[in-house]
């Protein structure tokens, strides 16, 4: 049974940062890739981060120099490293994995970028 547990959303200002953690349970969490996707009102689910196994990372267009995205295989926790936050950075983050063919889903953390 796996599941997927968001936390670190918030109220943050334009320009400031937010650490996001998922904590990963009812898999193998090292042997797998890690996703942040994110969604934003009207908007469809969209990728904004992925790191593999062997620690290779990939970022959408929109986010990269600002947001990191790293794993600690020994606590099965992906984070998300927020840094000058946008307006446009207002979203539900959501943690994902592809396993077995199907992918899973966290909760959600809601991110608001407003002064």
């Amino acid at each position: 049974q796996v599941q997927l547990v968001e936390s670190g959303g918030g109220l943050v200002q334009p320009g400031g940062s937010l650490r996001l953690s998922c904590a990963a349970s009812g898999f193998t969490f090292s042997i797998y890739t890690m996703n942040w996707y994110r969604q934003a009102p009207g908007k469809e689910r969209e990728l904004v981060a992925r790191i593999t196994i062997v620690g290779k990372t990939n970022y959408a267009d929109s986010v990269k120099g600002r947001f990191t995205i790293s794993r600690d295989n020994a606590k099965n926790t992906v984070y998300l490293q927020m840094n000058s936050l946008q307006s446009e950075d207002t979203a539900v983050y959501y943690c994902n994995v592809e396993r077995t063919g199907l992918f899973y889903w966290g909760q959600g953390t809601q991110v608001t970028v407003s002064s």
